[in-house]
């Protein structure tokens, strides 16, 4: 171990009511309290939600031993920081206010000497057209606004019955095409003009870790909806790891 231990997490979908969300909670609050004193860093990749949405003066109701505990870790000293996913990308200010840094992805970082280049996953590279426009709308800011003037109740109930649709339709695992991919070729183009040694994404419930002709590694983040995944960069090597079992 070189500067202290950093930990990558993704795809946690707090809030989807599919198999048990309480226990994914208690899960996950238990990972983050789990983090031991010689931690220096902590990337979640985005889709810590399943769906996020904050208005000037509202945010989603619950996640208080969540908020709780990434507190914790930031007066511990651990650098905590959030990528915006698919599901989450309407977070602005409140995770800022506890002391959570927002990253934007394509992110190179250095890490203990390596560089790591992190993110969500989603968009990047030759997407799909439709893909592109569904993005675009979800970006908008004239749409945001928008969707602003709804009643919380109105827009949260959407939201988190849109999600959940969405997940059912895709509750099978995703099998990652390699190659043909689009974020593969994103990484294969990247790291072909900037050193990289390791491409950590989330997005794809699927676990990944694949060497690119340039040398670096693709490595993604699994989901939680069936363990409790994460990833561990100790100053050498990337290890995947899962916590055992949720508190009773």
């Amino acid at each position: 171990m070189k500067g202290g231990l950093t930990y990558f997490v993704a795809d946690v979908h707090l809030g989807c009511d599919v198999l048990d969300p309480a226990d994914r909670e208690r899960r996950f609050v238990d990972f983050l309290n789990s983090l031991p004193d010689n931690t220096s860093a902590l990337y979640m990749l985005g889709d810590v939600w399943d769906f996020w949405y904050e208005y000037r003066d509202v945010v989603p109701r619950g996640y208080v031993k969540v908020f709780a505990a990434l507190i914790s870790l930031v007066e511990r000293g651990v650098e905590v920081y959030f990528f915006r996913g698919n599901h989450d990308q309407w977070t602005y200010s409140y995770l800022e206010s506890m002391g959570v840094r927002i990253l934007e992805q394509p992110c190179l970082r250095e890490i203990d000497g390596r560089k790591f280049c992190l993110g969500h996953g989603d968009g990047l590279g030759p997407v799909p057209a439709g893909y592109k426009i569904l993005s675009g709308i979800f970006k908008s800011r004239f749409l945001r606004r928008l969707f602003s003037t709804l009643h919380p109740w109105i827009a949260f109930r959407f939201g988190n019955s849109w999600s959940r649709r969405n997940r059912l339709r895709h509750k099978d695992d995703y099998v990652f095409r390699g190659p043909d991919e689009p974020l593969y070729k994103f990484a294969e183009t990247y790291s072909s003009h900037q050193k990289v040694d390791y491409f950590i994404f989330g997005h794809f419930h699927a676990d990944v870790n694949l060497a690119l002709e340039t040398g670096a590694r693709l490595v993604l983040v699994r989901d939680w909806f069936k363990s409790s995944p994460y990833l561990l960069w100790d100053g050498e090597n990337l290890t995947r790891l899962q916590m055992e079992k949720a508190s009773s």
